[in-house]
């Protein structure tokens, strides 16, 4: 496969930017929100220690 044609870099990167420029209000507000909600890490923490125990615990029996 050729390697891309400068005019198909260029092409890719101003898409790029049009794709970052078009979510960036989204992302925006997304972040303003989340800054205002309740932090929940116990909820990440717990299922993410245990998918490791189960993981070391399938390693150890192997």
């Amino acid at each position: 496969m050729d390697p891309l044609a400068t005019w198909e870099k260029i092409l890719l990167g101003v898409l790029a930017l049009l794709i970052i420029l078009w979510f960036f209000p989204g992302v925006k507000t997304l972040m303003k929100e989340s800054a205002d909600a309740p932090r929940d890490w116990p909820a990440v923490l717990l299922p993410l220690v245990a998918v490791a125990a189960f993981v070391v615990l399938l390693i150890s029996i192997v």
